[in-house]
């Protein structure tokens, strides 16, 4: 038996950045090779953000790009080049499946397109994953996870009223639209052994942001109603929110709480040793109509108790709540720890650095991050000496023309 769910499945990943790279990283850390082709003309520009290891920025420094990157191999082509257009070409028959995430026009410039691929390769898969996909008036336009949020929805619904843009942290559709072509991949794979053909995939990160959105959307549809920002306020939930806890050596400290129904909302009175006779807290309706001054109220009853006390009571009484937690504290999370979901990696530039584990266990065939991201074409010699069998006065010359880097 295989050790690995996906061993034997051989990916060229042309992406960068985040979706690409992220969808790519599921494959290898469940057993799949996958071989990223990179340019020093133009790196990853993950490659050089930070957090960088000691605070010294540099193009193999970066945990950002490492954290995405784990378990796979790195070769450096400039493809603006034909010759590593050529060399590029020739790895394809060993690829079951392309990723790539430039906008349409890249790859069909270089000539790296599904249309001449296949003909290397007639069931070969590949993956497109841009911002607007590959066709419509706005493909040709470029951008990051941070735009597609805004024009998906995600910051006009994101703040504490009108006239409020608080948007969601990051590159938010960067961790939404993985999901989505992983899960095509793998059907596309299914689907080749089962008939022995390959297919392409267009996936629009913009549609799989959507599928975020969908109650909005509907209820816009439904109701004319548009979703505007309203802070932590829920129709289902009150109280409902975030509140300040007890401060911890100087620090804020805070925890939340989500309470559904009035049975429970009475549970987390008696939880906290409190009580209300207010008529606006009486009933579920009556405090989500009354949610700012029921959060003020709740806020009162947290503030003098710690969050670690509060979420205590709290869950041996079966209300929702949760401490919000920093990145230190995440690091010393008693359940991750137990987990095992922290991962110290041997990187050939940064030594020992720090890896998220995977998102699940699997009991047959668990995965594993068998290996630290690689530093800028750290297997251009594996891949070039042994595979495509280039003797080494070849890639002293392709050195030379900056083809190879």
């Amino acid at each position: 038996m295989s050790r690995f769910a996906l061993e034997g499945v051989h990916i060229l990943d042309f992406a960068w950045v985040g979706v690409g790279p992220i969808t790519t990283k599921y494959f290898a850390d469940n057993g799949a090779d996958v071989i990223r082709i990179e340019s020093l003309a133009r790196p990853d520009i993950l490659r050089i953000g930070p957090p960088w290891k000691d605070a010294m920025p540099g193009i193999n420094r970066s945990q950002f790009f490492a954290s995405f990157n784990t378990s796979k191999k790195s070769i450096s082509l400039d493809l603006g080049k034909e010759k590593a257009q050529e060399l590029a070409k020739r790895l394809v028959p060993w690829a079951d499946i392309i990723v790539e995430s430039f906008t349409p026009k890249a790859m069909r410039k270089w000539g790296l397109d599904y249309e001449n691929l296949r003909e290397l390769r007639p069931d070969l898969i590949m993956l497109s994953t841009c911002m607007q996909g590959q066709t419509g008036p706005n493909a040709l336009y470029p951008g990051f996870g941070q735009l597609m949020a805004a024009l998906s929805g995600f910051y006009y619904i994101s703040g504490y009223g009108p006239g409020s843009c608080t948007p969601p942290y990051g590159a938010y559709t960067d961790f939404i639209a993985p999901r989505f072509s992983a899960f095509s991949l793998l059907a596309a794979l299914d689907y080749r052994r089962r008939t022995g053909k390959g297919q392409y995939i267009d996936m629009s990160q913009y549609e799989a942001a959507m599928q975020n959105l969908a109650p909005a959307l509907i209820d816009y549809q439904a109701t004319g109603r548009v979703l505007g920002p309203r802070g932590n306020a829920s129709d289902r939930y009150a109280p409902h929110g975030a509140y300040r806890c007890a401060d911890e050596d100087g620090n804020e400290r805070w925890i939340a709480i989500a309470v559904a129904g009035d049975e429970q909302w009475r549970v987390m009175l008696r939880a906290l040793a409190a009580e209300s006779t207010e008529a606006r807290f009486a009933t579920e309706a009556a405090r989500i109509e009354n949610a700012a001054a029921l959060d003020e109220f709740v806020g009162s009853l947290t503030r003098l108790q710690t969050a670690q006390e509060l979420t205590t009571k709290l869950q041996a009484a079966g209300v929702a709540a949760y401490p919000v937690e920093n990145c230190v504290d995440i690091h010393q999370d008693d359940n991750l720890e137990a987990f095992g979901f922290w991962h110290w990696l041997e990187h050939k530039e940064m030594g020992p650095s720090p890896y998220e584990g995977l998102e699940h266990r699997m009991s047959r065939t668990p995965g594993t991050l068998r290996a630290a991201a690689p530093i800028l074409g750290q297997d251009n010699d594996e891949i070039f000496r042994e595979m495509l069998a280039l003797s080494a006065d070849e890639i002293e010359q392709l050195k030379k023309e900056n083809v190879i880097f």
